[in-house]
């Protein structure tokens, strides 16, 4: 078979596992086998484009549409299936050997996981480890979603080329989504390739789509929905408002399946999924000074924390400053929290290989939430960022566990299509 990808093999780790990692924490993403990096790449190869491997045993197609719901859980679309009688539909059918859900990269976080569906790489590959994360360069934590450090040139940051742009000079490429992430910094990073198009409504969206798939014989689509994601933060995955948009979301796939060409290959997945934590569990850690001793920067999202140590503390022997830490943060939360190294993390391949450098962004120490809390440093972040609801970003089954629904659009039969030439 093809590599998937034609790019540098990564340099080897001097990070080793430990005993810890083996015991402690869940099993790493299935990077390369079923994860949210393989669904692109799959993709492509399912219509014929040289260079890339069908991992996902995805049936040949000429057309394909990926669409990404934000926030969509795999248990969470089970769980509220009443309200999604087009994709409960889907689902009864069947897909054959196609997996129905995936792993979500690690962190279960936006950045990392669109990353991976952009790129097919492994977070420590693509090196969008976290919501914000440090920049080693710069001695500063950076966002790496829509408030990127203007210090921090995207294509530098994420250096290979993308699944899209790779496609591009096979067939048509196409991404549709809100006007705002034309040329953001994120797409820019992990997304660029082919032509964007935007529409501000759903309904706007899917008209474009339709029209754009049905232009040419051989199309690859990405479309992006991020409503899901928007009410779960505010409201909650539980609120009635969220229930609406996910029923919003059942619509939106419907007019695909109806608008799209017919046999056009549906595909509908997520970046990671969701649970709400109560606002008492909503915890303030800088208040509590043994969680931040020694601590020089601190980054991730609530629910898995990057904490950078002092230079001094970083490269202090076993049983010190990071030991101590590592300590205070078991001794206040005990099974309620994953807590581990950087040598850990990399070691039980949370983030899969990891190319040189990269490790530099990630925490010395990193707390992963296991039950339902969700940790701030108000000293960094606005007090608004306590209201958030829905949360994600640790290694739970809620979050970690994306649905992968596959099915050929109903659709009208194809008019005149302008081949690729």
């Amino acid at each position: 078979m093809a590599p998937e990808h034609d790019l540098p093999s990564p340099a080897p780790s001097t990070l080793s596992a430990s005993p810890l990692s083996a015991t402690l924490l869940p099993p790493a993403p299935a990077y390369g086998r079923r994860s949210v990096a393989e669904v692109l790449g799959s993709a492509a190869a399912s219509i014929g484009v040289d260079g890339f491997e069908n991992r996902l045993g995805l049936p040949p197609a000429r057309r394909i549409c990926v669409v990404l719901a934000d926030g969509l859980g795999r248990s969470l679309l089970k769980q509220k299936s009443a309200h999604t009688p087009f994709l409960r539909g889907v689902m009864q059918r069947g897909q054959g050997d196609v997996p129905v859900w995936l792993d979500s990269a690690f962190p279960s976080t936006t950045a990392a996981s669109l990353a991976s569906l952009g790129t097919g790489l492994a977070p420590g590959q693509h090196g969008l480890v976290g919501y914000d994360v440090l920049d080693p360069d710069q001695d500063k934590v950076v966002n790496m979603l829509g408030n990127w450090d203007a210090g921090v040139d995207p294509l530098d940051w994420q250096p290979f080329p993308t699944i899209l742009e790779r496609a591009a000079e096979h067939v048509d490429v196409t991404t549709v989504s809100l006007p705002q992430f034309g040329d953001s910094p994120m797409t820019r990073a992990a997304l660029r390739g082919g032509t964007f198009v935007s529409g501000i409504t759903s309904h706007a969206r899917t008209a474009a789509a339709a029209e754009a798939m049905a232009a040419s014989d051989a199309s690859l689509m990405y479309f992006y929905v991020n409503d899901l994601d928007k009410a779960g933060h505010r409201h909650g995955s539980q609120s009635p408002e969220w229930e609406h948009q996910l029923e919003e979301l059942d619509a939106t796939v419907k007019r695909l399946d109806s608008t799209l060409p017919a046999g056009t290959t549906v595909l509908l997945t997520a970046d990671h999924g969701m649970l709400d934590v109560a606002e008492a569990q909503r915890i303030d850690y800088s208040a509590d000074p043994a969680l931040v001793a020694g601590v020089r920067h601190t980054a991730g999202e609530p629910r898995m924390l990057h904490l950078y140590l002092e230079e001094d503390a970083g490269n202090a022997d076993a049983g010190t400053a990071r030991q101590r830490l590592l300590d205070a943060w078991r001794s206040r939360f005990g099974e309620r929290i994953w807590a581990f190294t950087r040598e850990e993390a990399i070691g039980a391949g949370l983030f899969g290989p990891v190319r040189s450098g990269v490790e530099r962004r990630v925490g010395d120490v990193m707390i992963a939430a296991r039950d339902a809390l969700a940790f701030y440093d108000t000293r960094r972040v606005r007090p608004t960022a306590m209201e958030v609801v829905g949360q994600h970003g640790s290694l739970t089954k809620a979050e970690r566990e994306v649905p992968l629904l596959c099915f050929q659009a109903a659709g009208k039969t194809p008019g005149p299509r302008r081949a690729r030439g």
